[in-house]
């Protein structure tokens, strides 16, 4: 009978579906069903009066000595596995989380315990695996958003869109998508969801605008997708706020249009160029040309006239020579000086010298060129002003606007020259009476190769004015004018009375 009790409690053993496990108060197994040996993997009847510890991985068994002499003092049913974790450790010596119920007895005045073992690693991956959801929920910097199919409400909302939209979870759950996108009615968001309540998209996309608490808005992209919480529908959506790609694209389109604009104006120097380029070869192919054929012609008369009553007939040409050579020389002066001054090879070289002796040497060479009837008016009280300054530039820049005063007036004028000068400042005016400068030129009469519509037929080069307005800016003065077109032109020059080196 005993025997036939026994084999009924071993076939009740086998058909529980935990693992049981019986070990008597020396920590020995003296039981265990097949579920059990299956489930740390030994063979029926392989673990029978084998310890309990070699179910127990190695880390636990220093504590768990104590823990079961206290049940078995308490001798009360317990749950394991519930609060903290519990592991069982397998024959090949894999690990596994269990729950264990412990149910003491007694047979025949003997304490044993019974273990009711269950695995629950797939619990545990479950858990693990909504910890892990809920982690990627709450942590995403992206918005997620989950609303109710029914009355649109939020269920629930991630901390990157409470932070964002600036409301509570507690305050958006008593809210609807249609209270932050406020360029959507109840009517149009629904309509947007209709889609996916037909079943014709698994998900929709479109591009609007969130409002925060504080009223302040933002651009967003919204991706939604029908989902389950439970038994209940929602819908999930999740948002990305687009406000950087606004921003960069809006960037973008700027720098394209500067790089755009800049390109013309890259285009339309260069076409520039090209015009001045071609301007240039003309102007010097013409200012060279007349010259030398003066020279030349004069040259060839010059030897028709041998005798001593052809003397006047023969200084006629050879101050035509010499005026055409001076002009000559002056050309390849002002080229010079353009070389110098993109290279950036200009040496200025200062001295104190006195006004006069320059405006002296300036009149002199000037006199030369008058027309006839032309005067040019001397400055007065200038014999007790000193500049330090290079001499050179102030004779070139004076010799370049009587010149010009000369060259643009008719016979029978008169051109004034007027210096004056206080602590810091020289001031240099220089008045004719000639064509002067038609208003629509004026603003490009310091360009070089420029030259004003009523000048053409005048010769010259057009670099004159630009050379001198380069070299006085880089010793700290200034050039401007007046003019009026048939009245003349005033142009005066501000230069510091001593150069800072």
């Amino acid at each position: 009978m005993f025997q036939q009790d026994k084999d009924i409690t071993k076939v009740l053993l086998d058909a529980v579906s935990e693992g049981v496990i019986v070990v008597d108060e020396h920590q020995n197994i003296v039981e265990t069903n097949d579920s059990a040996n299956k489930m740390f993997g030994y063979a029926k009847g392989e673990l029978i009066k084998q310890p309990l510890n070699i179910l127990i991985p190695q880390n636990y068994h220093a504590g768990h000595g104590a823990h079961f002499n206290g049940f078995m003092k308490d001798k009360a049913r317990r749950q394991m596995g519930h609060g903290r974790d519990l592991y069982g450790a397998r024959k090949d010596g894999s690990v596994f989380p269990v729950e264990a119920g412990l149910n003491p007895f007694t047979v025949y005045g003997k304490g044993y315990v019974m273990a009711l073992v269950i695995d629950i690693s797939e619990r545990k991956y479950m858990e693990q695996e909504r910890n892990h959801l809920a982690s990627i929920f709450q942590e995403s910097l992206n918005e997620i958003y989950v609303f109710a199919n029914d009355d649109l409400k939020f269920i629930n909302v991630n901390y990157g869109a409470q932070k964002n939209i600036g409301y509570s979870l507690e305050e958006l759950k008593t809210m609807t998508p249609v209270d932050i996108k406020p360029n959507f009615t109840e009517s149009q968001f629904r309509q947007k969801l209709e889609l996916l309540n037909d079943t014709k998209e698994e998900k929709i996309e479109f591009e609007t605008v969130h409002q925060r608490k504080s009223g302040s808005t933002y651009p967003v992209n919204v991706h939604v997708q029908r989902s389950k919480l439970g038994d209940k529908d929602v819908f999930l959506a999740i948002i990305l706020d687009i406000t950087e790609q606004k921003n960069y694209t809006e960037n973008l389109e700027k720098t394209v249009a500067v790089r755009t604009a800049e390109l013309k104006t890259a285009l339309a120097t260069e076409k520039e160029l090209n015009e001045l380029k071609t301007k240039f070869l003309s102007m010097v192919s013409h200012e060279f040309k007349t010259p030398l054929s003066g020279i030349l012609t004069s040259t060839k008369l010059l030897n028709k006239y041998k005798l001593t009553e052809q003397q006047d007939k023969r200084e006629k040409h050879i101050n035509t020579i010499t005026e055409k050579v001076q002009y000559l020389n002056t050309i390849l002066n002002d080229f010079l000086s353009i070389e110098k001054l993109e290279k950036g090879k200009i040496n200025y070289k200062f001295a104190t010298f006195k006004l006069s002796k320059v405006l002296n040497e300036v009149i002199y060479n000037a006199n030369m060129l008058l027309k006839a009837g032309q005067k040019i008016n001397y400055p007065e009280n200038i014999d007790d002003i000193s500049l330090y300054q290079d001499e050179k530039i102030l004779e070139l820049t004076l010799s370049n606007l009587i010149y010009n005063a000369i060259k643009y007036s008719s016979e029978n004028t008169i051109i004034d020259i007027k210096i004056s000068q206080n602590k810091t400042t020289t001031v240099f005016i220089v008045k004719d009476n000639g064509i002067g400068i038609p208003e629509k030129d004026q603003k490009n009469i310091f360009n070089r190769y420029f030259r004003a519509e009523n000048a053409l037929l005048i010769q010259g080069t057009g670099i004159g004015l630009n050379i001198v307005k380069d070299h006085l800016e880089s010793l700290n003065g200034s050039i401007t004018f007046k003019s009026k077109e048939h009245e003349g032109s005033t142009f005066t020059i501000e230069l510091p009375n001593k150069a800072q080196q």
